[in-house]
C-alpha cells in the first residue's frame, strides 16, 4: 500500500493513538529509555527504534530476548511509574485540541499504550481533554502491532472495524490498525516510515465534516 498526502476517507467512528498523535511526549521517552538502555548496556539510538507504540513490556521482550517476561512486567511497572512522573516538555500535537473539539458528539476512542495514570498525566500536561471511551493498557492482553486494542475501541462504541479510521504515528500502531482491517492516517515523519494510507505532517491538515446520515468524512491534505 502507497500512503498518500491528501483524500478524502469516510468513517463511522475514529480511534486516536495519544503518544505521537495527540500528544507530544518525545522528550520524556527519550529520558527515561535512554536512561534504562544505558542501564542495561544497550545502545540507545537502537532502543529508540524499538520502544514508539509498543507497551514497555514488549519492547524489552524485543531488546531482551532471553530474559525470563516476569522480570519485563516487574520494571515496566516501575517504567511507567517514572514516566508518569515526568512530564517536562510534554505538549499537544499542533491542531490536537480543536481536532478533539470538532469530535464532540462524534463516536471516537483513545486506544493508547500508556496505562491510566500515564494517559492522564500526558493528556493533562498537554492540555487536552480525554475522550469519554479509553482503551489503555490496563484494558488488552497485547500490545500493540496486536490488533486487540483497535477492536476493542470498535466493539466499545459498537462500530464494524471497517468503519474505523485509525490515527497513528508509530509503525507498531499502523501494523496494528491494519491488523484490525482499518484504515489508517499517519501523523507525523515517523509515520511515514510505516505506509499509512494517508500521512500527514499533524492535526491541523485534518478538517471532520459531519453528514446528516451520521458519517464523520475526513478531509485529509498536505
Amino acid at each position: 500500500m502507497t500512503a498518500t498526502t491528501s483524500a478524502v476517507l469516510p468513517a463511522r467512528a475514529l480511534l486516536l493513538d495519544m503518544d505521537g498523535t495527540l500528544v507530544n511526549s518525545d522528550a520524556s521517552v527519550e529520558r527515561i529509555w535512554r536512561r534504562w538502555a544505558e542501564r542495561h548496556g544497550l545502545d540507545g539510538d537502537e532502543v529508540m527504534k524499538v520502544v514508539h507504540g509498543r507497551q514497555g513490556y514488549a519492547s524489552m521482550a524485543l531488546l531482551l530476548p532471553d530474559r525470563p517476561m516476569e522480570q519485563n512486567y516487574a520494571e515496566n511497572a516501575r517504567l511507567l511509574a517514572e514516566e508518569t512522573a515526568d512530564t517536562e516538555g510534554v505538549v499537544a500535537i499542533p491542531g490536537a485540541r480543536e481536532f478533539l473539539a470538532s469530535l464532540d458528539g462524534l463516536p471516537h476512542a483513545l486506544v493508547t499504550s500508556a496505562d491510566v495514570a500515564l494517559s492522564t498525566a500526558r493528556m493533562a500536561a498537554a492540555g487536552l481533554e480525554q475522550p469519554a471511551v479509553r482503551i489503555t493498557a490496563e484494558s488488552v492482553g497485547a500490545s500493540k502491532p496486536d490488533p486487540e486494542g483497535f477492536l476493542k475501541g470498535a466493539a466499545e462504541l459498537g462500530v464494524d472495524p471497517a468503519d474505523c479510521v485509525v490515527f497513528e504515528d508509530s509503525g507498531a500502531g499502523i501494523a496494528a490498525g491494519r491488523a484490525a482491517g482499518m484504515r489508517v492516517v499517519g501523523i507525523g515523519p515517523r509515520a511515514g516510515l510505516h505506509q499509512p494510507d494517508v500521512v500527514v505532517r499533524d492535526l491541523t491538515q485534518v478538517r471532520v465534516e459531519r453528514t446528516p446520515e451520521g458519517t464523520i468524512l475526513l478531509h485529509v491534505s498536505a
